[in-house]
């Protein structure tokens, strides 16, 4: 199985990610996520796939976040919209991202990582 890896290469969690994903033998293919922004037809298939709240695909941590007061913006946007926010600036998505067939990852939690690809 070869999985889509969206990475943001400074980061230290995207960094260990990858580790992880070569000590496993995960066969990937690596996005700079910043360098080539998912569009948000690819976020919404993704979201989709993911299970997971919207919310959880926006890297909160993040000064762009912060910096665009979206804490408060968000609850008043519709889907649409956070999709087209999050495809505005690649910075604004949670990293790491594992895109597979079945499932979509996101952020690093190893155990998770683990279950669906260990």
């Amino acid at each position: 199985m070869k999985v889509l890896f969206l990475e943001y290469p400074p980061c230290s969690t995207c960094q260990k990610a990858k580790k992880w994903l070569d000590s496993h033998n995960v066969s990937y293919e690596s996005r700079h996520i910043k360098e080539k922004n998912p569009t948000a037809g690819e976020l919404k298939l993704w979201h989709q796939k993911s299970g997971l709240p919207l919310k959880k695909f926006f890297n909160t941590s993040g000064l762009l976040y912060k910096n665009m007061n979206l804490k408060e913006k968000l609850p008043s946007l519709s889907e649409e919209e956070q999709y087209d926010l999050l495809a505005e600036d690649g910075m604004l998505v949670k990293r790491p991202l594992i895109v597979a067939k079945d499932f979509v990852l996101v952020g690093f939690k190893e155990p998770e990582w683990a279950d669906k690809l260990g």
